[in-house]
């Protein structure tokens, strides 16, 4: 066991629980294996990730963070209206859009993928958000670390 507060770049053994205003868990590994990560290496978000720096090895806490805090305020520009003619033409013209649906888009260039949620559907276009789901939502962070390795 190390007695050395936690640093960038540690490789990290924990359990952690991220939770949303209703109390319900989004991600818990209290009941599944530890993770391991780097810290440094964006496999956290850079707030969850601050909130491991200086802890130690065995310690157990929870953070409460603010709706801004963990993946930022939504941006109004990341919502877009998308025809329907569009969506039919580049895709499957029997396809049913519901609100909370999440539609994989690939990026102009190819090769890669991002995905926006149905906010609104309407008679002939669909609005999608491309913000992340977590983006405006306060969240509980709940941690303890079981190894650190520098």
């Amino acid at each position: 066991m190390t007695d050395r507060p936690i640093a960038s770049g540690d490789f990290l053994t924990l359990h952690y629980r991220l939770s949303g205003p209703d109390g319900a868990a989004l991600v818990d590994t209290f009941t599944q294996q530890p993770a391991t990560l780097t810290l440094g290496s964006g496999e956290l978000s850079p707030a969850l990730e601050a909130c491991l720096i200086g802890l130690r090895e065995g310690a157990h806490q929870a953070f409460e963070l603010p709706p801004d805090a963990s993946f930022g305020t939504p941006n109004p520009d990341l919502r877009q209206r998308v025809s329907r003619r569009l969506l039919d033409e580049h895709g499957d013209p029997d396809e049913v859009y519901a609100v909370g649906d999440v539609i994989t888009f690939p990026t102009p260039a190819g090769g890669q993928h991002f995905a926006g949620r149905v906010a609104e559907v309407g008679e002939d276009w669909v609005l999608f958000d491309f913000n992340h789901p977590l983006a405006g939502v306060p969240l509980r962070f709940e941690v303890q670390v079981m190894g650190v390795l520098s």
